[in-house]
């Protein structure tokens, strides 16, 4: 694991765009994207740059259940406009939560990660350790996956919502198993916030009782 001490988020995004142009250059055709305000400034850069993605895939960690694409609250409508709007992709995939059958949903994602293997996967990282929605306790082999919210999940990202009661209580996620399967990987977190969160990421034993734990065993 390298770890890359930065002094704010913009310094962060630019190390992050970095390192994307040069996946690119080695033939990258599939990004695995995150939400969340930590790569907010690495999609500023990607803006605001004369990268070409429109011969790319995406595919995004999680979605909310009970949530459509066009509702401002969803993670398609944050993707949109934060980096699709600006830089299409050829196709770009996200889970969906609206579907009767969540179970099909999971099946379909799952074939949508194993024909499209993720080249670079951004990651962000919540206060208890959860990468994409796999909150503590989630199998390191787990595929994508129905999770039920953690309340201190929920409490963070009430902070998005007019009330607490507003925020989805489950979602949809790419499993660690998923996440692991990227050839590299990249994980933002700023703040004090996630600074106990960060010290089980890289000093801890790798446990469930800390998901990002789990990128300890991982190449890149």
């Amino acid at each position: 694991m390298k770890i890359i001490e930065v002094q704010d988020q913009i310094e962060g995004g630019k190390v992050a765009f970095d390192i994307l142009k040069e996946t690119l250059k080695e033939g990258a055709q599939t990004l695995g994207l995150a939400t969340g305000s930590s790569p907010l400034e690495f999609y500023k850069q990607i803006r605001e740059s004369d990268l070409d993605l429109s011969n790319l895939i995406s595919v995004n960690l999680d979605e909310y259940v009970g949530l459509t694409g066009d509702d401002p609250q969803s993670y398609r409508y944050f993707m949109e406009k934060n980096l699709f709007d600006a830089k299409p992709f050829k196709e770009s995939y996200l889970p969906s939560g609206v579907e009767e059958s969540a179970d099909q949903e999971v099946i379909r994602y799952n074939k949508i990660l194993e024909d499209h293997p993720v080249d670079l996967q951004i990651l962000g990282i919540g206060r208890n350790g959860h990468i994409g929605f796999n909150e503590p306790g989630t199998s390191f082999d787990s595929q994508t996956h129905l999770v039920q919210l953690d309340d201190s999940t929920i409490e963070a990202n009430s902070r998005f919502f007019d009330k607490i009661e507003d925020v989805p209580t489950q979602a949809i996620s790419m499993g660690i198993a998923n996440i692991l399967a990227a050839k590299s990987i990249v994980l933002f977190a700023y703040g004090e916030s996630k600074a106990q969160a960060i010290k089980g990421t890289v000093e801890g034993e790798r446990t469930e009782k800390v998901p990002a734990s789990a990128l300890q065993g991982h190449p890149n």
